[in-house]
């Protein structure tokens, strides 16, 4: 087997957005495509522009923004969808329009009403429509894992004669198995008379934990393009890891017949950027960036490491940027090292004020931190987002008095609409207390759905990051804090949240936009 090119195509900006409560502002969209230029990703799908106004700005401004690697846009099979992607795509350096349309019966006949017929006649013409803005056209087959093959094969030798130049089959709802999958991906490639003018390409949910294996099962048949996100966010039980993928290929050049172009030492910043954006942590024992992914407890493991690593090791912690010399910055740190290790980072503050007020926020946290890490600057950067002019809820102070056998009381002054208001609150802890007397004061109404706490980095000095999850009226959003104090970080990240929910919702259902 000849060795030739796996692209990767990376979703998390787009499918990745759609888990609940993982949306992302236009800076955070851009500090994330940044990192996947750095790392060398190919292309970059960075919204579905028709969505909403917000998708659209995002699409926009990182097709502006990343001149290294291909920027995508989603759209339906419809002109305005395809018209709205091409607009925001006019400023990238290589644009691709991705269209889609269900080929499912069930998908076909409930959701589309459309027969098979009207179905192809659409899927050909979006073709030629997104082909009057780029050259570089991506159709997807929606539900290809539940379509009938004879099927799929008549739509995709027909949008690849109107101009497609990448044929994507998605697995949308996880049901496929690896063999199954394989097989079909084999089949498409065999029997399309035209097959040979364009990549096949795939894309796996993960709803029976199959993603990554049904990917790599394809790549093994034939396809040349994967899409997958990092930590493999994504709705339901999220996508395709792009890691695992990755590093799958590479480790086992003895099966597979090709490799992407990543620069793999990149991977562990960029999983615990998205973490900290989206506030998805990682779980420990996650494959590639999880913090046990290289750890070895058991004594038969470190005699083992220690003696020869590859005993109990396949991959290299410093191949995918475990290991790598950083520079850990302390109270005595000048404005030039936070600056540089900044742009080291991907972070583009934009201005010398923003500079100046994230500098000052940096300091403060050096008063109580002896060492500062990556980690920790990501999470204050992400912080500085908090103070966004439109903010409608700050912090200006917290009291708590938690004592054995008394009942915790916290005393929480906030600004709303720039109007300090002042409250006492009991509660089951410390934190309960300074949530109760939080919603005495905003009175959202909201539901906690989720509250979890972790460590940004290691030492009882390290910043806790707690991540909310709140819901009303069938809307979710994620609110985010860090601090060294875990009760002022859980205030934090309580008050981000109900800012959330004051906004106006900025996407369509995410549903709108699966493939």
């Amino acid at each position: 087997m000849s060795q030739d090119r796996l692209i990767i195509f990376d979703t998390t900006l787009r499918d990745g957005e759609q888990s609940p409560g993982a949306s992302m502002t236009r800076d955070e969209k851009i500090r994330i495509a940044k990192a996947l230029e750095k790392m060398q990703v190919d292309v970059i799908e960075a919204g579905f522009p028709i969505a909403s106004v917000g998708d659209f700005e995002g699409v926009q401004a990182v097709a502006d923004t990343v001149k290294d690697s291909t920027v995508c846009g989603l759209a339906r099979a419809l002109e305005a969808d395809i018209d709205r992607a091409g607009e925001a795509l006019k400023g990238a350096n290589a644009g691709r329009i991705h269209t889609f349309i269900a080929t499912s019966p069930v998908h076909m006949e409930r959701k589309l009403r459309m027969t098979p017929d009207q179905v192809v006649e659409q899927a050909v013409w979006a073709v030629k429509r997104a082909r009057g803005f780029t050259d570089d056209v991506e159709f997807s087959a929606e539900d290809a894992g539940r379509s009938e093959l004879d099927f799929l094969c008549r739509i995709f030798e027909a949008v690849i004669d109107a101009g497609a130049t990448t044929i994507n089959v998605p697995d949308t709802v996880g049901y496929n198995l690896p063999s199954q999958f394989g097989e079909t991906i084999r089949q498409l490639v065999a029997r399309i008379p035209n097959s040979d003018k364009a990549i096949f390409s795939v894309h796996c949910h993960n709803d029976l934990g199959l993603a990554v294996a049904n990917s790599l099962s394809a790549v093994i048949n034939g396809a040349r393009q994967v899409e997958c996100t990092i930590n493999g966010l994504g709705e339901r039980a999220g996508n395709a890891s792009l890691e695992e993928i990755v590093m799958a290929v590479r480790t086992r050049q003895d099966i597979f017949g090709c490799d992407s172009r990543l620069d793999t030492t990149q991977i562990v910043t960029c999983s615990k950027l998205v973490s900290n954006i989206t506030g998805f942590p990682v779980q420990p024992n996650k494959a590639i960036v999880g913090a046990n992914a290289f750890a070895h407890e058991s004594g038969i493991h470190q005699d083992g490491v220690l003696k020869h690593r590859e005993t109990y090791e396949i991959m290299r912690a410093e191949d995918v940027g475990w290991t790598q010399n950083r520079m850990v910055l302390g109270k005595h740190s000048g404005r030039n090292a936070f600056r540089s290790r900044l742009e080291e980072l991907g972070v583009d503050l934009g201005s010398e004020e923003e500079l100046n007020v994230a500098f000052a926020r940096f300091k403060d946290l050096a008063d109580k931190k002896h060492e500062i890490f990556d980690e920790d600057l990501q999470a204050l950067v992400t912080e500085k987002g908090l103070d966004a002019e439109n903010e409608r809820i700050r912090l200006v102070s917290l009291r708590v008095v938690s004592e054995t056998g008394e009942t915790p009381n916290a005393d929480v002054t906030l600004a709303i609409d720039g109007e300090e208001r002042s409250v006492s609150a009991e509660g089951g802890g410390p934190v309960d207390a300074a949530y109760r007397a939080i919603e005495a004061l905003v009175d959202t109404g909201a539901d906690l759905k989720l509250y979890s706490v972790n460590n940004i980095t290691s030492g009882t000095d390290s910043q806790g990051e707690v991540t909310v999850r709140l819901e009303k009226g069938g809307r979710l959003v994620n609110g985010q804090g860090a601090d060294t104090d875990i009760v002022i970080a859980s205030a934090k990240a309580y008050i981000n949240g109900c800012n959330k929910l004051l906004e106006p919702a900025q996407r369509a259902h995410p549903q709108t936009g699966d493939v």
